[in-house]
């Protein structure tokens, strides 16, 4: 048997639907080059398609958390995307969104669009795994997906999607506790554990305990970037550019 054959036939018995060369050069004795070769002509012949350099999929593969996870060395689905997947939006965001560690550029795989926002690694945490065998996928979980999305705005559908996001998600306090330490931003920190308590979210009074431990003195608005007026909250040093009783309206929307 050949070597295409035989690469072909150990693709189908594993159930392979996305690979990596290095991973077919640790179970072949074969130079890189010469599996280029094979994978060009298989990919020629429409068995399977090239992702990006180095990485392959069957030609009819298409899961976009599963592609999203697989090109990038460290991180997976997070922001909108991980938010549209827990069931916290029910908008459905035109990109997907990959946190990771890499400095990737944005890209185009089978008409979806890619956008990879590089942060630093003590941010990369709270993933975890769904899917199955080799359709397995990294995504952050509930609460690491609501301070993500809190941390960067303009990647979770603006504040309106990330104020009704938090509404609706069960949360862990001890996680959201993990997660606002890992991202450390203060800003941030002071903002959930104001919504903790405007919406009356249950079970979170040991979040709140420790957002008002770390809490600093300077002023910061509730929605970054919006309007520096608004009244104030002296017990969460926050400036509340959007009404209390908006809040309380989005959320509820």
């Amino acid at each position: 048997m050949d070597i295409q054959k035989k690469i072909l036939l150990f693709i189908e018995n594993a159930a392979w639907d996305i690979f990596s060369i290095d991973f077919l050069l640790e179970k072949f004795e074969i130079s890189s080059s010469k599996l280029y070769n094979v994978l060009w002509r298989l990919e020629r012949n429409g068995i399977i398609t090239k992702i990006e350099k180095g990485k392959y999929c069957r030609q009819s593969f298409r899961d976009e958390y599963v592609i999203g996870s697989f090109i990038v060395k460290n991180g997976g689905i997070a922001y909108w995307t991980a938010m549209q997947y827990h069931g916290l939006t029910e908008q459905i965001p035109n990109v997907v969104y990959v946190q990771t560690t890499q400095d990737k550029r944005d890209k185009s795989i089978f008409g979806v669009r890619y956008f990879f926002v590089r942060v630093k690694k003590e941010k990369l945490t709270g993933f975890i795994t769904k899917g199955y065998g080799n359709h397995s996928f990294q995504i952050t979980d509930v609460e690491k997906t609501v301070v993500d999305c809190f941390d960067m705005p303009q990647y979770g559908g603006g504040y309106n999607e990330i104020i009704k996001a938090f509404y609706r998600a069960k949360l862990s306090a001890r996680k959201m506790v993990k997660y606002c330490k890992a991202v450390n931003n203060l800003s941030v920190t002071k903002r959930l554990g104001y919504l903790c308590e405007l919406l009356e979210k249950p079970q979170m009074d040991y979040f709140v305990k420790y957002a008002q431990s770390v809490r600093n003195e300077k002023y910061s608005l509730f929605e970054a970037g919006g309007e520096k007026t608004g009244k104030t909250d002296r017990r969460w040093r926050l400036v509340l550019n959007i009404e209390p009783e908006e809040i309380i309206e989005i959320a509820k929307s």
